[in-house]
């Protein structure tokens, strides 16, 4: 099937990302049609084809992309604190996830909420690189055990527990409002330490 007029790889394809990424967050994986991205872009639904191979592809690209995007950002953040103490650490992480969920709701709302429509493949590469990620709070929420500085019965379900507790600020804050991102990120870091027993 032509490619519609004027519509170029270097532009189509991050098109049609965004679109999908949108529409994913708006009504679900399920509920969108190629057809209904292929309108969005502007381009015939076959043509779709000449850039993502069906729409599981798409959902695998959009997740991939921002995990390896937070895994590379909290990298480089870490790569800052050589110095800096396990407790610090542990302030970083929790403005670090903050801020850079906060640019990225939709990317968000996706890498959690759609993870039941992959295929068992595609979950276990996803879930991957999120452990990867987990990984990172989980090392030093056992570096802060092991140095006496937080008092927790177990990492892991502290992990997840404090990443739930942050993933919430996506769901409710709004920017104008009371209060400021870095005041949400101070009162969230509050917490977090106390419940660390920090």
């Amino acid at each position: 099937m032509a490619r519609t007029q004027g519509s170029h790889s270097d532009i189509t394809g991050p098109k049609i990302r965004a679109v999908a990424l949108r529409l994913f967050a708006q009504h679900g994986y399920a509920a969108v049609s190629m057809r209904q991205i292929a309108k969005e872009v502007g381009v015939q639904a076959g043509a779709l084809y000449n850039y993502i191979p069906d729409k599981q592809s798409l959902l695998v690209t959009l997740m991939e992309t921002h995990m390896t995007d937070v895994l590379a950002a909290w990298t480089a953040r870490l790569e800052t604190l050589d110095d800096a103490d396990v407790l610090h650490r542990l302030e970083a992480f929790t403005r670090f996830h903050i801020r850079f969920h906060m640019e990225r709701p939709d990317a968000v709302f996706i890498a959690y909420m759609e993870l039941r429509n992959l295929t068992p493949a595609h979950f276990t590469h996803i879930e991957a690189l999120r452990s990867r990620y987990e990984n990172g709070l989980r090392d030093i929420l056992e570096e802060g055990v092991s140095a006496k500085a937080f008092q927790i019965t177990d990492p892991k379900i502290t992990t997840l527990a404090v990443i739930g507790m942050l993933n919430g600020v996506m769901t409710w804050y709004r920017s104008g409002g009371r209060l400021s991102l870095e005041e949400v990120e101070t009162i969230y870091w509050d917490m977090v330490r106390k419940a660390v027993g920090a």
